[in-house]
């Protein structure tokens, strides 16, 4: 089984963090991000991650290679900003097994396996999205779904605080997914330009301990509380 993993944005909301060094790369409690998702990955079966790379992608090869934390790692990167869409639609190419794996290179999770996701998918969903519940869906994209799941609609950054499920940015994808992907365009993105277009994505909703890195307050909490240890090892 295969994966995407998006690391090539600026992370220019981490200013002096990830300047010189990917945000995929930044420690939490002793490992990467890249390793932290690694193993979450190979838990659930995954033997090989395309990294969609871009900015400092010679530094993320250097220090990453071909194998990195026991799985084979293959490279698709963009000369160019393509968007979410257009990076995965990039790294595609490079995926031969359906389903597969996304994750943004911003994201940990714990105490959850991707197992579940792996449970939920049948076959004829373009994907599961994994829909996380948090306590402030002020700084995130609300995931709103019906009772069996199916997602009924996407909203965008919400005015009000208040507790919901967001996206968690890991999804299960059918190849089939790129059916939906703008005819003849490289940019765009997955949130904006495909998502409200498919009917058939359903929604895996958790309680699981999670945390988007990608602004430095988000990133010093997971350095000193994220809590680690139910990590699959």
């Amino acid at each position: 089984m295969q994966a995407i993993i998006l690391c090539g944005g600026l992370a220019t909301r981490l200013g002096e963090a990830a300047k010189t060094v990917p945000k995929v790369l930044l420690e939490i409690a002793g490992k990467t991000v890249l390793e932290w998702q690694i193993r979450l990955l190979m838990e659930a079966g995954v033997t090989e991650a395309v990294l969609a790379s871009g900015h400092l992608h010679d530094v993320l090869y250097g220090q990453v290679g071909d194998n990195y934390a026991g799985i084979r790692v293959r490279y698709a990167k963009e000369e160019k900003r393509l968007g979410t869409g257009g990076a995965i639609q990039n790294a595609m190419k490079q995926i031969g097994t359906s389903p597969f794996f996304v994750l943004n290179g911003d994201i940990l999770l714990a105490d959850f396996s991707l197992q579940e996701m792996l449970g939920r998918f049948d076959r004829g969903m373009a994907g599961v999205l994994l829909s996380v519940h948090v306590s402030d869906i002020r700084p995130y994209g609300e995931i709103v779904s019906d009772s069996d799941g199916k997602i009924q609609a996407f909203r965008e950054k919400q005015p009000t605080c208040r507790a919901g499920y967001v996206n968690g940015g890991v999804y299960l994808f059918d190849r089939d997914i790129a059916d939906a992907f703008p005819r003849g365009q490289e940019n765009f993105s997955m949130e904006r330009d495909v998502f409200p277009c498919v009917s058939n994505l359903y929604a895996l909703q958790t309680d699981a301990d999670w945390i988007d890195i990608g602004v430095p307050e988000r990133l010093d909490y997971a350095r000193e509380h994220f809590p680690f240890s139910n990590f699959p090892c």
